[in-house]
């Protein structure tokens, strides 16, 4: 992995601080999932080739960014994305989000950004909610990270099907608590509800979407159903054993998918 450097980029009322790490070719955008930040994406990275370019950042709400204030929808999470793609990708670049992070990477490449050479999806929020996501499940879902024990219980019995390392671990415990109030309810108790199948169906770039085997939040049947009929040019992997968290519990396997894809994009 190449030396990382911090770049304000602005936004709106703010900035967000993101890591830029510079090499040839496209980069790689990595977009975070709902209780994350730019470290979930520590070990996918560690396993890239050294000079591949990335960029990440924590989103609006979260960690270095939970100052920022709101609101903390997903059209204004898409905005800061359009910025931060606009400040330091600029030539062809691939981006990568994870479950919230799909759903918001999914929107930018909706709109045809300049330079968008492809897209991947990890463990995605589907553009069509499934049936599951009903008020009741919102309800309960928004109470995943009030603490450190229902931190412990989500990581446990929910987002991961296979035991993190010691650093993951922590990692993932202080990110799901690293957040702004409002920020944190957000995501369940709208985002995840949100019907963005119309946006959906004008990404254009190839897409990549990679489902964990014994994920629970959305399972490849789920992304089958909601995700494939709308975005029909994707194509799906599932990752074996993996759960909801696959960019912590199979980094090697992300790692592959984003060298089979920057070899596509570059043919």
């Amino acid at each position: 992995m190449m030396t990382e450097t911090t770049k304000a980029v602005p936004v709106a009322d703010g900035s967000i601080e993101v890591r830029v790490a510079g090499g040839a070719g496209r980069a790689l955008v990595f977009v975070h999932y709902w209780g994350g930040s730019a470290d979930t994406w520590n070990d996918v990275i560690g396993q890239l080739p050294p000079e591949q370019a990335t960029i990440r950042y924590d989103q609006r709400g979260w960690g270095t960014s939970r100052t920022l204030p709101g609101p903390y929808g997903l059209d204004r999470l898409t905005d800061d994305l359009a910025r931060i793609v606009e400040a330091c990708a600029p030539g062809p670049f691939v981006l990568v989000g994870h479950s919230m992070g799909g759903k918001v990477s999914q929107l930018l490449a909706a709109r045809r950004p300049a330079g968008l050479a492809g897209l991947v999806l990890v463990a995605p929020a589907p553009p069509q909610p499934p049936a599951l996501v009903t008020e009741e499940y919102r309800q309960g879902l928004s109470h995943a990270y009030d603490s450190p024990a229902t931190v412990r219980h989500a990581l446990d019995d929910v987002l991961t099907a296979t035991p993190l390392s010691g650093t993951a671990r922590a990692t993932a415990e202080r990110d799901s608590l690293a957040a702004d109030d409002e920020a944190r309810t957000e995501w369940p108790l709208r985002g995840i509800a949100a019907d963005i199948t119309v946006a959906a169906r004008r990404i254009e770039v190839p897409v990549t979407v990679l489902a964990g085997e014994n994920d629970v939040v959305e399972p490849p049947h789920v992304l089958r159903d909601h995700l494939l009929p709308h975005i029909p040019h994707a194509t799906l992997t599932t990752v074996p054993g993996a759960g909801h968290l696959i960019p912590v519990e199979a980094p090697g396997a992300v790692a592959a998918a984003l060298g089979d894809v920057l070899t596509a994009v570059r043919r």
